[in-house]
């Protein structure tokens, strides 16, 4: 299902060029809202945190995990493999925008 996401957006976004974020996300949230579905957007940070842990073997900083400046070298290398696939996985292109929902 990712890669189809992927495949539509290319390098763009997924959201209609006629609308702005804040108009699309009021959209997506009327139409959770209406399916009786409520803070839909923490979704995403479990994934993250859940997928960092899956890669990893152990908890994202954010989900009370050690801190990136802990870790082994081996181990550092593994965080940012994983940082690297979760930042796509999520559509998003910079690893600071994953850093939010893994911590640091």
């Amino acid at each position: 299902m990712l890669n189809e996401a992927h495949k539509l957006a290319g390098t763009g976004s997924l959201i209609p060029a006629d609308k702005s974020y804040k108009q699309q996300r009021h959209l997506y949230d009327s139409q959770c809202k209406a399916a009786g579905l409520r803070r839909m957007h923490g979704l995403r940070h479990h994934y993250a945190q859940a997928r960092y842990e899956a890669l990893t073997g152990w908890k994202a900083p954010a989900a009370g995990g050690p801190p990136s400046r802990t870790l082994t070298r081996e181990q550092q290398l593994q965080d940012v493999f994983a940082r690297r696939t979760i930042t796509y996985e999520l559509g998003h292109r910079r690893p600071q925008i994953t850093a939010i929902y893994l911590g640091r």
